[in-house]
């Protein structure tokens, strides 16, 4: 299948260091961008796509989703949500463990066979099209050296400190340590208590742990002090995950001092639902429409926090536009009555854009988001292709 997208007024790359890119004509073979071609014709494709001025953007992915199995969240009893999140542009997840499963078991066998299930189930089902990385193992103080090496030999690549069995969070160090030995990445909870059962993170644990990725650091839902924030920026090289179901004051901070300390590279931005906060399909965009309005980020800078910077510390195929990445795209323009011209100024301002368009492996989940405001421009398909189910009509 080839599929030539034409009309596009702005790109964005996902790049944080060049994250707006020529708007030239884009070329997608068989689920994947190809190679800049300005040669190929309407005439030589399978579909041409025109997005009529409007912006093409990696599709977002939620660095911190809390899925457990199927699409359901007990959470929240509520069906359906990954589909529904496609809709508010996300293509990608990363579960931090499927760590709502009711009964989730604490020993070693228990803690392994959900970890090896849960990667086995998410790499073969895709709700909407949805591409969800789950099987991060949950840290308990059972797991062993060579637990770990066996976990990594059946393909679970993350791993969720913060939920165990620790009497103290400070007695994770030696599984930590050793899942990262085993090159398995360790995201870890920071700030308050998130569920019953579990224990605040401080600083102290975080430079302690030294795991991969500062879990929603702006707060899950209660963030680090201020002195905290700081010293997790200036004084780790952990990845910086800011969440929408946390601190927005908190989250403003942050920015203020990824900018003071040249972090950029480092931020990752993810949801952290379905928790209490509920089923939001929205999340990740909201949380892109705050910090280009509320704390003054390039929305085209944040747009890569939420896509090329989650798949650099992931290790992901998809979240940038360049040549044999997946197709995994949105197209995006201002939201119809907007007072802004197109999808970055309205993230500017902060609304929400309207997304007309969601491709995943370069074939069409979305048209017309049922979540969103409608765009102002919408994409034109030829030969014109059915709306895919769950899909709503705006006119």
């Amino acid at each position: 299948m080839r599929i030539l997208i034409t009309g596009i007024g702005t790109l964005l790359t996902g790049n944080v260091d060049a994250p707006v890119g020529e708007p030239g004509d884009l070329l997608v073979e068989d689920g994947r961008i190809a190679e800049p071609n300005t040669s190929v014709t309407a005439e030589e494709v399978d579909q041409v796509i025109d997005v009529n001025g409007a912006t093409l953007a990696p599709g977002l992915i939620d660095s911190h989703c809390h899925v457990v199995l199927g699409d359901y969240t007990p959470r929240q009893t509520a069906v359906g949500f990954l589909a529904s999140y496609v809709h508010g542009g996300i293509t990608s997840v990363i579960s931090p463990g499927e760590i709502h499963l009711p009964g989730r078991p604490h020993d070693a066998a228990g803690v392994k066979a959900l970890a090896v299930l849960a990667q086995r189930s998410w790499s073969e089902y895709r709700p909407g099209g949805m591409k969800v990385n789950g099987g991060s193992v949950v840290l308990e103080p059972v797991l062993t050296e060579a637990d770990f090496q066996e976990l990594a030999a059946e393909g679970v690549r993350w791993a969720k400190f913060g939920f165990g069995r620790y009497a103290d969070p400070a007695d994770g160090f030696a599984q930590v340590s050793a899942a990262q030995r085993a090159g398995i990445l360790v995201t870890c909870h920071s700030g308050g208590a998130s569920i019953p059962g579990s224990k605040p993170i401080t600083t102290e644990h975080l430079l302690l742990l030294k795991p991969d990725v500062c879990g929603h650091i702006n707060g899950g839902p209660t963030s680090l002090d201020s002195d905290g924030l700081r010293t997790i920026v200036r004084d780790s090289d952990m990845a910086l995950q800011l969440v929408q179901a946390g601190n927005l004051r908190s989250a403003i901070e942050l920015v203020e001092l990824v900018r003071e300390y040249g972090a950029e590279h480092r931020v990752v931005l993810g949801s952290d639902t379905p928790t209490g906060t509920g089923t939001m399909p929205l999340g990740v965009l909201k949380t892109v429409a705050e910090i280009s309005s509320l704390a003054g980020v390039d929305p085209a800078v944040a747009w890569a926090w939420a896509t090329g910077n989650v798949s650099s510390v992931y290790s992901l195929e998809a979240g940038l536009i360049e040549p044999g990445r997946p197709a995994d795209l949105v197209v995006l323009d201002a939201p119809w009555g907007s007072q802004a011209p197109d999808a970055l100024g309205a993230l500017a301002r902060g609304d929400i854009p309207g997304i007309s368009l969601v491709l995943i492996d370069g074939e069409i989940k979305a048209l017309t988001s049922r979540n969103t405001p409608a765009a102002a421009r919408r994409a034109r398909i030829t030969p014109p292709v059915p709306e895919p189910p769950g899909s709503a009509h705006v006119c």
